[in-house]
């Protein structure tokens, strides 16, 4: 978990110590905190941050122009996908250009007289937060600015307005004046908040994406209709359940979870060595999961790995774990106990009692003998593999957190080899 946001003392105090102050005129007079976070319509001749690397340093400056682009504050011939392309391959594979990002774009977010400028702001960050995410020492510089802009729509606007009669003011003829627009166009600015918030959240413990394949146009795409439409993955179950129903009517259970259950099934997982416990290659991972994101399984499928790591992930990262945070001491407290770790099967909610009856369904097909003597998953095996990804400590002691493992693996373990799973054949 994070820590609380910081306070606006603490953010300009680290602001102060980090920001690479930049300097305008013939005097070179140094530009203001407040400033150097505001919007610019100009080009910047050196990164925002602080740094050594000439590489960053170079990187920074054309950067920069390209969020401007991406925002419509600068004219370019690229698609706006393309240019966002080009901005999140460049940090994924630069760490050191990724703060760097994220406090450029809280520049152009702030004090920013166009709405849909604005909105294409957070657009970006949303679309960023999807594949890296800050280093630890920005983090909670970031999740205070995003948390400031949670309930803020009103605000914005008024600030919006405010703004743009002061430029108006102050115009001058031979002053080029800047397209005003204090229209709403799009989301609410706290709609991308809120998403950025649960997003940081995630992307601060996952590391974002993984793997060897660049970034493509399809994953950009997929990371922003994200804000709007919630993926299958890092979400509630319950939002899981709403956002199928249209398709799905009449499950009772997630479409993802059987689908991918019944993959592994189809292309032999239970006969395969190690299910589980080796990993299937992380792009074709990520390839699956844009696919099942958009309702599809491929017919191409061949090695049963994929599906099976990329179904662990789905229960790894769901928003509230399979079993709920309040039944997780007594859980750890019956972990010896068959009748008792079964008893609190009982009193989970029932959405949540069905998708882990259904997972221990399917984990005691590959706990039986027959196919333990092909994979190597005996039930042990098996609960060391699945306990993580049903049970989450909230603890920071190293201590509790080895003691409560074993625990969590014997919790599951018990449920393997004693809950009656019969009355989930069938069931989707």
């Amino acid at each position: 978990t994070l820590r609380k946001p910081i306070s606006q003392s603490s953010m300009a105090d680290w602001a102060s110590k980090n920001l690479n102050m930049h300097t305008q005129g013939i005097f070179r007079r140094r530009i203001s905190i407040s400033n150097m976070l505001s919007w610019n319509g100009g080009s910047i001749k050196k990164p925002m941050l602080i740094t050594s690397n000439r590489t960053i340093k170079k990187e920074a400056c054309e950067m920069f122009k390209l969020v401007q682009s991406y925002m419509g504050d600068r004219q370019t011939r690229m698609d706006r996908n393309d240019v966002a392309l080009v901005m999140v391959t460049k940090c994924w594979s630069m760490q050191g250009l990724r703060d760097e990002l994220y406090i450029q774009l809280i520049r152009q977010t702030t004090d920013n007289m166009c709405y849909r400028s604005l909105a294409w702001g957070w657009e970006l960050m949303a679309i960023s937060l999807a594949f890296f995410s800050p280093s630890p020492k920005f983090q909670s510089y970031l999740e205070g600015y995003i948390y400031r802009h949670l309930d803020s729509d009103e605000n914005i606007a008024q600030h919006i307005k405010e703004l743009v009669d002061l430029k108006n003011k102050k115009i001058t003829k031979s002053r080029k004046k800047r397209k005003q627009n204090t229209e709403d166009e799009g989301l609410p600015i706290s709609t991308y908040a809120k998403y950025c918030y649960r997003k940081l959240q995630k992307v601060a413990i996952t590391g974002g994406k993984k793997g060897l394949r660049k970034p493509t146009v399809e994953e950009i795409t997929h990371a922003r209709n994200a804000i709007v439409t919630p993926s299958l993955f890092g979400s509630s179950l319950e939002e899981i359940m709403l956002r199928q129903q249209d398709m799905y009517p009449g499950n009772k259970l997630p479409w993802v979870q059987t689908q991918l259950s019944q993959q592994v099934l189809a292309l032999g997982g239970e006969q395969t060595e190690g299910i589980f416990r080796i990993p299937g290659d992380i792009d074709e991972v990520n390839a699956l999961k844009l696919q099942v994101d958009q309702w599809r399984i491929p017919s191409s499928l061949s090695d049963p790995n994929i599906p099976a790591s990329l179904l662990k992930l789905w229960y790894r990262e769901l928003e509230e774990p399979v079993i709920p945070q309040q039944f997780y001491k007594e859980c750890i407290s019956n972990y010896e106990n068959p009748d008792a770790a079964v008893a609190v099967v009982q009193l989970l909610p029932e959405l949540n009692r069905l998708v882990l009856c259904y997972l221990i369904h399917f984990l005691q097909i590959f706990a039986q003998p027959s196919n333990v003597g092909r994979t190597k998953m005996d039930v042990n095996n098996l609960a060391m593999v699945m306990a993580p990804n049903c049970l989450r400590c909230q603890s920071n002691d190293p201590r509790i957190i080895f003691e409560n493992t074993r625990k969590e693996m014997s919790f599951l373990r018990m449920l393997i080899v004693h809950l009656d799973t019969s009355f989930i054949k069938g069931l989707v």
